[in-house]
């Protein structure tokens, strides 16, 4: 998995009034967590660009005033009107210590039910998995070329190697669903 650097700054209080004069600076107040101890900090908004708004997952290397973290964002809050960002929290990971982490889906192929007539339904883009931090895919490839009409790809039918999905195994992740142009092109052939 990707490793994305950024850098963060100590906070010096953690109440209500800092946290606002923060977020008036253009920062995001943050915490680290999962290590020793909690590590309070803040990161300039515009810094979570690359993090949070892109299909991606990755690890981070945080900075936080030249001491190096290794970890993974764990929670993001938002603003409810503006969508800015509130809160972030990160998991600070070791690589002998397990971590879970939602990894995004690969489709690869060109479906026999899509080429049927079919829609190509994506019921799931991401899946949590849990495994080693060195093991960490960049994504899960799902290939789709066998998937007829009326068919899905569930979490039980994919191949785990060194990771394990956490996801229930009936959850279906892509779909082909029956259209009315496959419908109407069917009956067609049986009035031939």
């Amino acid at each position: 998995m990707k490793t994305l650097a950024m850098f963060g700054y100590l906070r010096d209080g953690v109440g209500k009034s800092s946290t606002k004069a923060l977020r008036n600076e253009g920062k995001v107040p943050c915490v680290l967590y999962g290590s020793n101890e909690n590590v309070n900090f803040s990161m300039y908004s515009e810094d979570f660009k690359n993090l949070v708004y892109t299909p991606n997952t990755y690890k981070v290397q945080l900075d936080i005033e030249g001491k190096i973290y290794k970890a993974v964002l764990k929670v993001v809050q938002y603003h409810p009107v503006n969508d800015s960002i509130l809160h972030a929290d990160f998991l600070a990971i070791s690589e002998d210590r397990p971590v879970e982490v939602r990894i995004p889906i690969k489709l690869v192929g060109n479906s026999v039910g899509v080429r049927a007539g079919g829609k190509l339904v994506v019921k799931m883009q991401k899946l949590r998995v849990k495994t080693l931090p060195a093991k960490l895919p960049d994504f899960i490839e799902i290939n789709i070329d066998n998937l007829e009409i009326g068919k899905s790809i569930k979490v039980a039918d994919l191949v785990q190697a060194d990771y394990t999905v956490l996801e229930s195994p009936n959850n279906p992740i892509v779909s082909v669903n029956t259209t009315r142009a496959a419908v109407s092109a069917a009956e067609e052939a049986k009035k031939k």
